[in-house]
């Protein structure tokens, strides 16, 4: 099968969501990439996890962004799924890694993969978020016209975000087509309701993600974004827009796709890479039919 499989956040079905367990699993069991959500700590580390705030996914509460490296190495981010972790994939404080850790994860593990980095925004450090992501690569590598990396190329890095300013101010040293514009379906009237009830912080990442729709779509338009970043929703809901942008030569990465019938449709309509919780599974399923 020449679809790529990308496991979302690690194999986030079996281990909790962007753990070293996670990024292994996918790794061990053959997933063709791994896609990471990052952070910046309050001492400047990229930090791979999903939400701004540790509330959901660990033993703590608080924004990612208060803590240094370390006090969010001591929290416990094992529970989101509650499986027992194999001693070969670290014990409890080591589930929560640095960008720089995943990459040097990878590397040990030797096999060639994607690395499809998510840059999530509104972050109070602004674009030293994207400035420290790419001094991380660069650390491992990184190439920025072909996107290889590690001591054999052997990692393909990819960046993605809603933010279509991210990827603007990626795209004056990074070539657009290792650029991902990420878009799923929004209700605009959300933000206001989000505003009215106190929950500032929620509005703005909805504010992004409204954001993302409108704009993305120009970027991608305009050739500075290669890779079409929708949600299957959206994907479904725009199908005419996503065949010409597929027919003009761009690539595609949906998400989340779990479900064999979602991934037939979309290998259909001619997408080469499909985001999922459970890729290897899912690979399985579709060859078997």
């Amino acid at each position: 099968m020449d679809t790529l499989f990308f496991a979302h956040r690690g194999s986030s079905h079996k281990y909790s969501e962007n753990t070293r367990a996670a990024y292994l699993q996918a790794i061990d069991e053959g997933a063709d990439g791994i896609e990471c959500d990052v952070h910046l700590s309050i001492d400047g580390q990229v930090v791979c996890h999903h939400d701004p705030t540790v509330d959901r996914t660990s033993d703590a509460s608080g924004l990612v962004s208060a803590f240094t490296l370390e006090q969010l190495k001591a929290m416990d981010f094992t529970g989101v799924v509650p499986a027992e972790v194999p001693a070969e994939y670290g014990t409890e404080n080591e589930q929560l890694l640095s960008l720089d850790e995943l990459l040097a994860l990878i590397e040990e593990r030797g096999k060639p993969v994607g690395l499809a980095v998510e840059i999530k925004h509104p972050s109070p450090y602004g674009y030293l978020l994207e400035d420290r992501v790419l001094q991380v690569l660069a650390g491992h590598g990184f190439d920025p016209q072909t996107g290889r990396a590690g001591s054999q190329g052997q990692i393909a890095v990819t960046l993605m975000s809603f933010e279509p300013d991210a990827l603007r101010y990626l795209g004056r040293t990074v070539n657009t087509d290792l650029l991902c514009q990420l878009m799923t379906e929004v209700n605009p009237e959300y933000i206001q309701e989000l505003l009215d009830s106190g929950q500032v912080g929620r509005a703005g990442v909805y504010s992004v993600l409204c954001r993302s729709v409108a704009e993305g779509i120009e970027l991608i338009n305009a050739g500075g974004a290669g890779i079409i970043g929708s949600g299957v929703a959206w994907t479904r809901a725009n199908e005419q827009m996503v065949r010409r942008w597929l027919a003009e030569g761009r690539q595609a990465r949906i998400w989340t796709v779990d479900r064999p019938a979602d991934a037939q449709y979309l290998i259909d309509l001619g997408v080469g890479e499909l985001t999922s919780n459970r890729p290897v599974e899912l690979r399985r399923e579709l060859e078997q039919h």
